[in-house]
């Protein structure tokens, strides 16, 4: 039997591991190609891929379980869901990395690209900048097509220059940001609110016009307190929910 190979991780300490491990797990299976084997490894094989307990792992995949991406048998094993919802909850706890998988799995198109004067609402992240570098982006769903959320991202200049238009097309902008050298990500500040579809968000994501949207803003900072990218993503209401895990000490 052939097993789907999720992609390694490397854990921070400093968040629960069983949701790094599912959220790592999750982009893995939303990124997979259409190609790749349906069945899971074994609870113990995933466990000492990721380098975790079992117990941990078993978390992990509750996780996925709950939220329709996989099926688990009793004695046949565990499988990737191919009819699975990708529209699933934005859950944020801290972790560039469960940012990059929240925003896997999906099929982008770049719709404009190039270099803008700076937007008056930026100049306070950017004030040393006239001109900033944008990327507008659609993504949908990579089974169904359907559109599902479109991104408009401002960046400094110095940092698009090492960032390839075609790269957008197959990972997040903020895994493109965590991977420039000398560059590095220290926070990325969210902001999340309701709004209703304007007529381009209406028409780029296929709903009627004062549709109820989720309107996010994200703040990328550097070590030194630098805001590197502003995103403004605009998200189906009908396909999303937004929840904050918060842990006691």
């Amino acid at each position: 039997m052939t097993f789907f190979a999720p992609d390694s991780l490397l854990l921070n300490g400093k968040l629960p591991l069983w949701y790094q491990v599912s959220q790592s797990l999750r982009a893995s299976i939303l990124g997979r190609s259409p190609h790749d084997p349906l069945r899971l490894p074994t609870e113990e094989q995933l466990a000492s891929h990721y380098g975790v307990s079992v117990l941990t792992m078993r978390q992990a995949l509750k996780e996925l379980e709950t939220e329709g991406l996989i099926t688990r048998h009793r004695r046949r094993g565990t499988f990737i869901e191919p009819t699975a919802q990708r529209g699933a909850p934005i859950r944020l706890l801290g972790s560039v990395d469960a940012i990059v998988a929240q925003q896997s799995g999906m099929r982008t198109e770049l719709l404009a690209h190039g270099e803008v004067p700076t937007p008056p609402e930026l100049t306070v992240h950017f004030p040393d900048l006239p001109r900033l570098t944008t990327y507008h982006r659609l993504r949908s769903d990579a089974r169904t097509g359907e559109p599902t959320n479109h991104a408009r991202n401002w960046l400094r200049p110095e940092l698009a220059a090492h960032i390839s238009p075609d790269d957008l097309l197959d990972h997040p902008m903020t895994k493109l940001l965590r991977d420039l050298p000398h560059t590095g990500i220290a926070r990325i500040t969210d902001t999340v609110e309701a709004r209703l579809a304007d007529p381009e968000t209406a028409h780029l994501l296929q709903v009627p016009l004062l549709s109820p949207i989720l309107h996010y803003t994200g703040l990328t900072h550097s070590p030194s307190g630098q805001v590197l990218d502003v995103a403004v993503i605009h998200y189906r209401g009908d396909r999303f929910s937004f929840s904050v895990t918060l842990e006691t000490p």
